[in-house]
């Protein structure tokens, strides 16, 4: 056992009430007073992870630096803190049957009949332990779900056992909850809130903390009828309406309702001055911008609002970090196939195509491509963006008829995007991609290199395609070069077009890697393009007539 401190967060009433965002920010204030933080989520589903999951269903998929493809909030953990976040930080009832049933046919339990208790608890219980360390002084432990869901049992039964193991001095419990208001009766209603605690204190947590989400204030009266009944004290209970202007005002909430302070009371953790100047800074630039742009995101989820998760919130740190507003249309690229590229996106300053799978909206992405090279519009491809745009210039600059990738037509006479060849073979879905971070080498004088002012990058990756590299010198000769090569110079990983205004596509997933105090560079030298346009007098005449 280690000697770090526990938070468990966990939720009732309803989901999606923010503990991804509440627990990142408590990592985030808890590290401002010089703590050394750890965060992990367990998720109840019984996949092994989300990467085999649709977007639709649990939108973004969030790949680390190791290579693990976890849950969004474990980007919300990374961009508000600077806690190192591996594969033992996202862990689902799948992956704890899994090792569960390994360990059973090795033999390893002797025997015994295996149970929910005490093995799975237990292996839940070790899982918590892996993230701990010596030098870890606080642990963060977000609980997937909602309390009473089937699902969440086991893991709600585990963080209970935890604080008999190490101690209930040395673990705190912070439970979000729904404080709804009734417009028929003019009022907040704090039942909700009882019941959603009355079942938790059923399966033996006593919560510390109550987090009461609202959309209006929560009197006085209301606050000590909450503490009275869910036996928690009046200043543990803090309120936490909804921000409508941005996500990276939760922290401050936190701060101001002094949930940091209650914190280091009740785990009795040492009391150093926050620091926190640079985020107030950040939040000034984000609400006094000095200019505006409007990026097309061009997709095949857009409608779903998580399933670019990052790739917004990485649009928004680039406006910060050119004082930029940035307004996103969201753009599905099988309306562009419907209704033509050029009436869905007249007037954008900048226009991005992210990743995807599958044929679905591949033509509507091509074709907002080729509006965005024809016109000069500032274009920025990711993943599947990247395949789109060589696609693009194949068929259209290079000559090459009906060119594709194999991903789309296996029998296309020009392959230009093809299966990488150690993909080849591979049948089993599940975390078999090109994962996690790789290095790359960028080209002397490109666009790239100017963003990232460096030669060797590292970066993210979540793909089993790639720029077929024999067509390398055809599409070099027609205009397109290779700016971002792998170490042994076999893979492309950014494609660019010199004589566009800024055209820059990578195959690599650049929007994991960007924080709110630290937009990523291609990012930022894509939204200062979007600008540099905007303020044009093309830019000024094109806005004018799509207004």
């Amino acid at each position: 056992m280690t000697l770090s401190k526990h938070i468990f967060v966990t939720g009732g009433v309803v989901s999606s009430l923010g503990k991804g965002l509440t627990s990142a920010s408590v990592g985030m204030l808890l590290e401002r007073r010089g703590l050394n933080v750890r965060l992990q989520k367990f998720d109840p589903y019984i996949n092994v992870d989300p990467g085999t999951m649709s977007p639709y269903q649990h939108g973004e998929v969030y790949v680390l630096e190791d290579g693990a493809e976890t849950d969004l909030d474990l980007g919300h953990y990374e961009r508000f803190t600077n806690a190192p976040i591996n594969r033992n930080c996202n862990i689902t009832t799948g992956r704890v049957y899994q090792r569960v049933i390994d360990k059973e046919r090795r033999g390893e339990y002797l025997g015994s009949t295996v149970q929910v208790i005490p093995h799975v608890t237990d292996e839940i219980k070790q899982a918590i332990q892996r993230v701990a360390a010596d030098d870890v002084d606080v642990v963060i432990t977000e609980i997937g779900g909602t309390v009473g869901d089937i699902e969440s049992l086991p893991f709600i039964e585990a963080i209970r056992q935890f604080a008999l193991d190490v101690g209930k001095e040395n673990v705190l419990y912070i439970h979000l909850t729904l404080v709804p208001f009734l417009k028929a009766a003019g009022e907040i209603k704090t039942k909700p809130t009882q019941h959603s605690v009355r079942e938790l204190r059923q399966i033996g947590i006593q919560p510390d903390v109550l987090i009461c989400r609202t959309e209006r204030p929560i009197p006085e009266t209301e606050k000590e009828k909450i503490a009275l009944f869910c036996n928690v004290e009046k200043g543990a209970v803090i309120e936490e309406r909804d921000k409508d202007f941005s996500i990276y005002e939760v922290p401050i909430s936190l701060l101001e309702n002094h949930l940091d302070q209650i914190i280091i009371r009740k785990l009795h953790l040492p009391s150093r001055h926050i620091e926190i100047d640079d985020w107030q800074e950040m939040l000034h630039s984000l609400r006094n911008p000095e200019h505006e742009v409007t990026i097309a995101v061009v997709g095949k989820y857009v409608k779903h609002k998580d399933a670019y998760k990052s790739i917004y919130e990485s649009l928004d740190h680039a406006g910060i970090g050119n004082s930029t507003q940035v307004v996103i249309r969201r753009i599905e690229s099988e309306e562009i196939e419907q209704e033509g590229a050029d009436r869905l996106l007249r007037g954008v300053d900048g226009i991005l195509v992210p990743g995807g799978f599958g044929t679905r909206g591949v033509e509507g992405k091509v074709q907002t491509i080729r509006f965005a090279r024809e016109t000069g519009i500032p274009f920025f491809g990711i993943c599947l963006g990247l395949q789109c745009s060589v696609i693009e210039y194949a068929r259209h600059m290079v000559g090459l008829d009906g060119a594709n990738s194999t991903e789309f037509e296996k029998s296309t006479e020009h392959p230009v995007v093809c299966l990488l060849e150690e993909q080849q073979g591979v049948t089993r879905l599940g975390g078999t991609m090109r994962l996690g971070s790789y290095p790359c080498h960028l080209v002397d004088g490109s666009l790239a290199q100017a963003a990232y002012g460096a030669s060797i990058i590292h970066e993210r990756h979540r793909h089993r395609y790639e720029f077929n590299s024999e067509y390398l010198e055809k599409f070099s000769a027609a205009g397109m070069k290779a700016t971002g090569l792998s170490p042994d110079g076999q893979l492309v990983e950014i494609v660019e077009v010199p004589e566009h205004p800024w055209f820059v596509a990578v195959q690599f997933h650049p929007e994991f890697k960007s924080k709110p105090i630290a937009p990523h560079p291609l990012f930022k030298a894509f939204i200062r393009a979007a600008v540099q346009r905007r303020r044009s007098p093309r830019g000024v005449e094109e806005t004018q007539l799509a207004q």
